[in-house]
């Protein structure tokens, strides 16, 4: 099996000589982060976190994303925490980019390497290390878990991308592929986190609009994604915000497969009120 490479931030501070002009676009519609402006000035510090930072990429706010918050983080050795979830309605999925994390989860100890995946249901006792010599770069996708009458709550799961074998797409021949770490058919589950695989020359053959919203971090490759009215090149390392209903389709630019990192609220009917 092809051995997987994820892309990680590592910080630093552009010199003095560089452009300003980016990459970035925050419309109502969508969000472009490149890879490049995830800079030491823009990390966090969170409560109860020792030797960490964060890279806040989403978070619910006006505007912006409504049903999630997701973040790139970074544990030197020796770090992590004890306390790392304060919402006990939260549950969370973590994806491992680079190094290994330490995860005891319901007292039971799991060292998750690159491809390392956990899902977090909320309550969950929880605690996150680096016990090794090199720092570890991994996503936390957070959401409030909602609850359904007559269903109990997600079971934790624990897993590797290289353990899964893909789902390719309908009439693609395997050029669009999906690897899912949670059984679909699982409606105690409100959120999915996948991986989306494109050969090069693979599409998404029409311009999807649907009630799920959606983070995408790239995780390897380029391509060319139709976000709204616009075309946007991204690659390894870019995170984009797709607002509910926003337009989108995409190829993958080549040489090698374009993959991403997929977030979506799914299983649950539709609020008829704002904000409750």
């Amino acid at each position: 099996m092809t051995e997987r490479r994820y892309h990680a931030p590592r910080g630093s501070l552009p010199g003095q000589e560089q452009l300003l002009t980016g990459r970035s676009v925050f419309t109502e519609a969508y969000a472009v982060i490149p890879g490049s402006v995830m800079t030491d000035i823009v990390a966090s510090r969170l409560p109860h976190w020792d030797g960490t930072r964060a890279w806040i990429l989403a978070r619910p706010m006006t505007g912006f994303a409504e049903t999630f918050s997701q973040m790139i983080m970074e544990v030197a050795p020796g770090g992590g925490s004890g306390r790392p979830e304060p919402d006990p309605g939260a549950e969370g999925a973590l994806f491992v980019l680079e190094g290994a994390l330490d995860l005891t989860l319901g007292g039971e100890r799991h060292v998750l390497g690159p491809g390392g995946f956990a899902y977090l249901p909320p309550g969950a006792d929880w605690h996150a290390a680096n016990s090794g010599g090199d720092a570890v770069r991994f996503h936390w996708i957070r959401k409030a878990y909602e609850p359904v009458e007559g269903l109990d709550a997600p079971d934790p799961l624990i897993g590797n991308e290289a353990e899964i074998a893909p789902d390719p797409m309908p009439r693609t021949d395997g050029a669009w592929a999906t690897t899912r770490f949670v059984d679909p058919d699982d409606v105690r589950h409100d959120m999915a986190v996948t991986i989306v695989t494109f050969q090069p020359g693979g599409v998404i053959p029409f311009e999807e609009t649907h009630v799920m919203e959606h983070g995408l971090y790239v995780l390897e490759g380029k391509g060319v994604y139709k976000l709204n009215q616009d075309w946007v090149e991204v690659e390894a390392g870019d995170f984009m915000w797709l607002r509910a209903f926003c337009p989108q389709a995409c190829y993958a630019a080549g040489p090698g497969p374009f993959r991403y990192l997929l977030y979506k609220d799914v299983n649950r009917l539709p609020k008829l009120r704002l904000g409750g």
